[in-house]
């Protein structure tokens, strides 16, 4: 692998490390000619389906549409970024799982919501009313009761 700081063409690995439950490797690489250190992640390359929007329109799958809406409902909840960080895989790899070529951005959201319901009631209501689009506050309130009813 090429060096980031030189461009020289070796460097060694002195340290690897299994991360993310196993989904990725972790290397710790130096330099032959510079000596500098960093490190390199080394992940499957799986295909992901093309996500069906609500509008019928077809975009990439983002990870970080995922991460982002999640971590938006979790914001100044007592929850930590390993916590998140795994619920976010977690929904990762449910979609990976599902084996389609495309897939509904209503079942991302069921994905998201699964997650949230287990990490914090809160940000599973702050999720699902945006994301369910409540007409009243009846459907508000038999969101809150699931988040409730989850917790116990």
């Amino acid at each position: 692998m090429f060096c980031p700081f030189c461009a020289h063409e070796d460097t060694r690995v002195i340290d690897s490390r299994v991360i993310e439950d196993g989904a990725a490797v972790r290397r710790r690489r130096q330099c032959d000619a510079c000596g500098k250190r960093f490190s390199s992640f080394e992940r499957p390359e799986l295909r992901l389906p093309l996500v069906i929007k609500k509008d019928g329109t077809r975009v990439a799958f983002n990870i970080e549409k995922i991460r982002n809406g999640m971590q938006k409902a979790l914001e100044k909840r007592p929850v930590s970024a390993d916590d998140l960080e795994k619920s976010v895989y977690n929904v990762l790899r449910a979609v990976q799982e599902s084996g389609e070529n495309e897939i509904s951005a209503d079942i991302i959201g069921d994905y998201v919501m699964e997650q949230l319901r287990n990490l914090d009631g809160v940000a599973y209501v702050r999720f699902s009313s945006v994301y369910r689009e409540f007409k009243d506050v009846d459907e508000f309130l038999t969101a809150v009761r699931a988040a409730i009813g989850s917790q116990k």
